[in-house]
Order: structure tokens, then sequence, then C-alpha cells
């Protein structure tokens, strides 16, 4: 999602609660994982794959120059021939320890496998933030949680889109009191040449 339709599906939320608590939670993932590439683990459900989410992610990491947002997508099912951004299974989970962090996102419950390995990978050190529909057990085990209940006004899918956007948003800031118009100006600048780019190899 561009610049300018997060734009006004904030404009459409102001009054809810969702665009400061997609704020608040992308600053605690920005802050997580930093500034190393590769830090940043990404898994869902068997059923969900956030592959959308890690794409915009990634779009955040280069265009605000905080690389360690870019995300190692985790899946539980890897086809023979993947290209190397979609083939990490997950047994990465397993090696996962202090200083990375491990993104969940789970519209529903993610089964026994994903649960122990998330608690094994807490247990090692990892810093474990969850994106979820309501599931009591993925937020015990999370550091940081943002829940969306089905009864919100909006979906995890539309929060994600908050939460990527306002993740990427304190980049390298520019001088003076207009620094937020130009960083705004920017990204559609980026934007129209995205546009006018040949299509990016499909996730």
């Amino acid at each position: 999602m561009d610049a300018v339709r997060v734009a006004l599906l904030r404009e459409v939320l102001a009054g809810t609660e969702w665009p400061a608590a997609a704020r608040r939670f992308a600053g605690v993932l920005r802050t997580a994982a930093g500034d190393r590439p590769g830090g940043l683990l990404l898994v869902g459900t068997e059923a969900y794959e956030p592959w959308h989410l890690a794409a915009h992610l990634v779009d955040e990491a280069a265009w605000s120059g905080r690389p360690g947002l870019a995300p190692t997508l985790v899946r539980h099912r890897v086809r023979a021939g993947a290209p190397s951004h979609l083939a990490v299974g997950l047994g990465r989970l397993e090696a996962a320890g202090r200083g990375e962090t491990l993104l969940v996102v789970a519209p529903g419950a993610p089964g026994a496998e994903v649960l122990e390995r998330v608690h094994g990978a807490r247990r090692a050190g990892a810093t474990v933030l969850a994106l979820e529909g309501g599931e009591p057990e993925v937020r015990g085990l999370a550091h940081e949680a943002l829940t969306v209940p089905g009864s919100a006004e909006v979906d995890l899918d539309t929060v994600q889109h908050l939460v990527s956007a306002a993740a990427g948003e304190n980049g390298v800031p520019g001088p003076g009191g207009g620094a937020g118009r130009r960083r705004f100006r920017d990204r559609l600048s980026r934007l129209a040449d995205r546009l006018t780019a040949p299509p990016p190899e499909p996730w």
C-alpha cells in the first residue's frame, strides 16, 4: 500500500485507536529490529503466510535507510526450487536467539509446532512481537503484542499496512521543521518511480 493510500486510510480511521496503536507497535518493532540486516524473522500460521507484510517491510527498510526492518520470511512449507527469500523453513526459528527479533502474525491459532519453536526462541534470548487476532497463547509468548479482534473496525491485514508504513517513518530525518513534509514528498516521488519501473520478482 503506497503512502497516499496509507494517508487516506489513517484519515478514515481518525478517531479510532488504530493509527496510534499501529505507530506505537511500529516503534517497538523498529527499535527491536535495529539496523542489523537479517535479524528480523517473520512467521505466520500454516493457513496464513504474511508475505504481503514481508514485501512492505522490505520496501520500508529501503526507503527509510533501516536495513534491520527487512525481514526473513519463515515459511511452513518451502517448495523445491523456491528463490532464496522464499526458501526459509521453520527450522530457522530453532536457531533464533539473542539480538534477533521474531514477529509472529497470527489471525488464528498458529499451532503447537510454531508455538513451541517461538517459545524456544524466546528462551534463547530473541525478542518476540505479535500481530494477532486474539490468541492468548500468542500474546503470552510475546514481549509486545497488538491484538486485532474480529469485532474491531479493521482487520489484521489493514493493521499490517498501518504498522509497516509507520515502521519506516522515522528514517533518516531531514533538517528543519519541514522534514515531515519532505519525507512525504520523497515517498511520493519514490512511489512514482516504482509505478513506472518494471514489476519486481513476485513474492
